[in-house]
């Protein structure tokens, strides 16, 4: 039975034919892989030869890569500032007085309205004396009046009674002249009334004469009185100004800002009282970097980061001090102020100072710090080659390249705090 089994079950080996390959397929298969050896042993040669070369190796994940390009470059510079009131007066004292105010800080206050009031018994004083001296001096033209008309009254009179005399000596005259050639008179009569009407026509005319000088006079008097009551009355007038000062109102709409002095405290002459903020009318109050002030001028376009959005204005003043290696300088917005703004808010600002077009760029990175702008890491089939380059303008985002770099070029951005200036460094991947 078991012999029978063996008899019915075979192996496979009956089965089985040996191909041959065909004519040279060892030889192909041999080639192949003698290649893929070659070229992995070419590889594996470069890059131990690129390795051998670098003095560093870093990983890329720890660098940031950026390819030169053309494109228009916007010179720009973001700067810090504030939000600043564009009217900010502040309010003096105008001569040696005690203080009593009548609003505290944060006030909000209404144009024209009483914000303090000085006590100065000096200048009160003073404007009585100017009070009563013009008083003193409008009598006295008064009476200077009434004395010119008196005088001319006199004058007046002594001219009429030469020009009565005149006529009646031309009477005299002129009756004696009738019967002068019939013999009734004597002639020495008749020269005698000839005399007399000469001298009353020489009165007459004399004090016709004094009658006007003596107008002129009086006119001259009064004049001068006059004079004097408008000198004195300047000077009441600038008395009571000061007087008038000496209540203090807000010249414009808006807040308190500070307060200098303490209520009921004595001051001297110009000290500072109180600062008023107007928050009608705001503007940014920039710190520029002293480096930036050559190229910047009156009239230059910024750009305002606003928690609403972005505003745009004009730069108004630039300071010509410069304090800790920073600028101030003002911008005032264009068109309609924007809602929201609060005192001493602070913001950023972009600056727009030139566009160029068509030029050689990079994007900009802490590479341009770290290396003075002189070199840079130009990357090479997984090697950073340090190159020298010349730098032109820059802004926020990208700097120009003057030489040393082409477009198309992948440049080592960030990252090359730790290349040590190494002249090659290998890029693991």
């Amino acid at each position: 039975m078991h012999k029978l089994k063996q008899a019915m079950i075979r192996d496979t080996s009956h089965q089985d034919t040996v191909v041959a390959p065909p004519k040279g397929q060892k030889n192909k298969r041999r080639a192949i892989i003698a290649g893929s050896v070659a070229a992995g042993a070419a590889a594996v040669v470069f890059l131990l030869s690129a390795w051998s070369s670098s003095e560093h190796s870093v990983n890329a994940n720890r660098i940031r890569v950026a390819e030169v390009g053309r494109g228009t470059l916007v010179r720009d510079a973001s700067v810090n500032g504030r939000v600043v009131a564009a009217v900010s007066p502040t309010l003096y004292s105008t001569a040696p007085s005690t203080v009593t105010l009548k609003v505290a800080a944060g006030d909000t206050v209404k144009r024209g309205q009483v914000l303090a009031v000085l006590e100065s018994p000096d200048l009160s004083d003073a404007l009585k004396v100017e009070q009563s001296s013009y008083q003193q001096l409008e009598a006295e033209v008064a009476r200077q009046r009434i004395l010119a008309r008196k005088q001319k009254l006199l004058a007046q009179r002594e001219a009429d009674t030469a020009e009565i005399d005149r006529l009646s000596a031309q009477r005299t005259l002129e009756r004696y002249e009738g019967v002068a050639n019939d013999g009734i008179i004597a002639k020495i009569d008749y020269q005698k009334a000839k005399d007399a009407l000469k001298s009353a026509q020489i009165r007459a005319k004399h004090a016709a004469d004094a009658a006007a000088l003596e107008g002129d006079d009086v006119g001259l008097a009064l004049k001068t009185k006059v004079n004097e009551l408008d000198r004195q009355r300047l000077s009441m007038a600038n008395a009571q100004r000061r007087v008038d000062e000496l209540t203090v109102r807000a010249p414009v709409d808006g807040f308190i800002g500070t307060l200098s002095v303490q209520n009921r405290s004595v001051v001297p002459a110009n000290a500072a009282l109180m600062t008023l903020v107007d928050l009608s009318r705001l503007e940014v109050e920039l710190e520029v970097p002293e480096t930036y002030v050559s190229d910047m001028g009156l009239g230059m376009t910024a750009e305002i980061a606003l928690p609403s959005g972005t505003a745009t204005g004009k730069l108004s003043a630039l300071s010509p001090e410069v304090v800790r290696n920073q600028v101030l300088a003002r911008v005032r917005f264009d068109g309609e102020q924007p809602k929201g703004l609060r005192q001493s808010q602070r913001l950023t600002a972009r600056l727009l100072i030139e566009e160029k077009p068509n030029v050689l760029m990079v994007p900009r990175g802490p590479f341009v710090e770290n290396e003075g702008g002189r070199f840079a890491y130009v990357v090479e089939g997984g090697v950073a080659v340090r190159r020298p380059i010349t730098v032109g303008a820059t802004s926020i985002s990208a700097v120009e390249i003057l030489s040393g770099l082409k477009p198309g070029d992948k440049v080592v951005i960030a990252g090359t705090d730790t290349f040590k200036n190494a002249a090659r460094v290998s890029i693991n991947q």
